[in-house]
């Protein structure tokens, strides 16, 4: 085999199917986390992420729905705020997330934004969205697009995060519901179940693998350095 020069060796972690295998698989219910980015009374991503909320717990899963109102601009004030605190919270609690924002001027809303701006890489010790599953899904008022959940891709892979292969986007989404603010059945509904599968799916498989999964050459190989230096 040929030796590779700048290649630490000893810090190396070859992968195996058996170093992925874990002795206890975790029997609590997934813990799921749902965004969305609009404050409008009638909120098409609130309702969206409440409809997921429905299926994900048919599914076994334990759900939270941050609301948004009141979560100050980031750098507006500071992380003592007490929305900015049960955001976190919530974002450290959780297993899996569903993100959803309207689609505005081609983009996703401020509203978003101003929540995953929030979210931080690390808080002291701990990597809060490190790992954890994610779906992507946005709501429009008009025809179709994904701007927002290619947005919404990129944010999640800044974060660290397993963003699921499947997304969605409904279109006219003002037509997709009924006065009872419930989802009707449609290919749009049927793809907002196929979604909700798979995050399952994913966060089932991953949660208690995460810690082999995000660790890194590079990291282990800093740390290494580190304690040569202190020795």
């Amino acid at each position: 085999m040929e030796q590779l020069p700048n290649l630490r060796e000893d810090v190396l972690d070859i992968p195996t199917i058996e170093k992925l295998s874990v002795k206890e698989h975790s029997t609590h219910p997934p813990k799921i986390l749902l965004l969305h980015g609009s404050l409008r009374e009638r909120s098409m991503s609130r309702m969206v992420v409440c409809e997921c909320a429905c299926i994900l717990e048919l599914m076994g899963c334990e759900t939270r729905i941050f609301d948004p109102s009141g979560l100050p601009l980031a750098d507006d004030d500071d992380e003592s705020h007490p929305k900015v605190q049960e955001l976190r919270d919530l974002v450290t609690w959780s297993e899996g997330q569903v993100w959803c924002s309207p689609e505005r001027h081609g983009s996703m809303t401020g509203i978003m934004k101003t929540q995953l701006d929030w979210i931080p890489l690390s808080i002291g010790a701990i990597r809060p969205t490190q790992g954890k599953t994610l779906a992507v899904m946005q709501v429009e008022g008009g025809s179709q697009s994904f701007n927002t959940v290619n947005q919404l891709r990129v944010l999640g892979r800044w974060l660290r995060m397993i963003t699921i292969p499947n997304q969605s986007s409904i279109a006219k989404a003002w037509s997709e519901f009924g006065d009872d603010n419930r989802m009707k059945d449609s290919p749009f509904y049927e793809r907002l179940v196929d979604v909700m599968e798979e995050l399952v799916k994913f966060t089932l498989l991953t949660r208690d693998r995460v810690d082999y999964l995000v660790n890194r050459y590079s990291e282990r190989k800093k740390d290494s350095e580190r304690k040569k230096a202190k020795s």
